[in-house]
């Protein structure tokens, strides 16, 4: 059985199997999230509003405490949006009204807010790439291997991709809410194999949680990275030493 590989200061060995594909996650792997205080500053001016950097501060604080989408997990979700919040990587409608809810639960005196908050994430303004994605990506292109995005989300990022430049480098996406299977599910990560015409046993999914670890169950490997800030490192370069195409 496979195992998962956690990043470590060290380069990884290179596995005696050969790597034909590799999958990555998005979120706190590919990409991550705006700095908050940008977040809020840029949905309030999308509704005709202007926010000092205090006021920003205070409202990015609240907000992400209620539960951002690419940010912790909320303390508590209200009963109201217990169902929408289940499924909300499995239907686009309960991702949006499961944290737009959520970003109604912050009291504000900017009218549309909460869905201002929601459409920074569905453009690539509302992300940033980690430095050593783009470079990882065509390392592996150039090496004829391919490559999926597996990612538990209930919106489209594939313009994310065309709009930073990467669409070419990027063979498939298994999106959870196209798919109806989330991570840890083998079956999503058994899709994006097919979808490549990979075989699980040489196939690395490449994550920054358990959940992505799940794809040992179907068979692939799985190096855990933790997650950086965004626009820096993040640790990529060891799923190229892993797949036998970098240092």
């Amino acid at each position: 059985m496979p195992e998962a590989v956690e990043s470590t200061d060290h380069p990884p060995h290179r596995p005696s199997r050969q790597v034909d594909a590799v999958l990555f996650d998005f979120h706190g792997t590919l990409a991550q999230v705006e700095d908050p205080i940008q977040w809020v500053q840029a949905a309030a001016v999308a509704c005709g509003h202007e926010l000092d950097r205090g006021r920003a501060t205070m409202l990015a604080d609240r907000l992400v405490m209620a539960g951002r989408a690419g940010g912790p997990l909320p303390a508590r979700v209200p009963p109201h949006l217990a169902e929408h919040w289940a499924d909300r990587d499995l239907y686009a409608h309960s991702h949006r009204a499961a944290y737009t809810g959520l970003a109604a639960t912050v009291a504000t005196d900017v009218e549309g807010l909460a869905d201002a908050l929601y459409d920074r994430l569905l453009g690539p303004e509302g992300w940033l790439p980690y430095a050593d994605t783009e470079p990882t990506l065509r390392t592996l292109h150039d090496a004829g291997i391919k490559v999926a995005v597996v990612s538990n989300i209930g919106f489209d990022i594939r313009p994310h991709f065309d709009a930073w430049g990467f669409d070419a480098l990027i063979d498939a996406y298994a999106l959870s809410y196209e798919l109806g299977r989330t991570k840890p599910d083998p079956a999503i990560f058994l899709r994006a194999c097919g979808m490549l015409g990979a075989d699980p046993e040489r196939t690395l999914m490449v994550g920054d949680s358990p959940a992505d670890a799940g794809a040992v169950q179907a068979g692939c490997a799985a190096l855990v990275l933790p997650a950086s800030e965004p626009g820096h490192p993040n640790g990529l370069t060891a799923a190229l030493a892993l797949a036998g195409c970098g240092a």
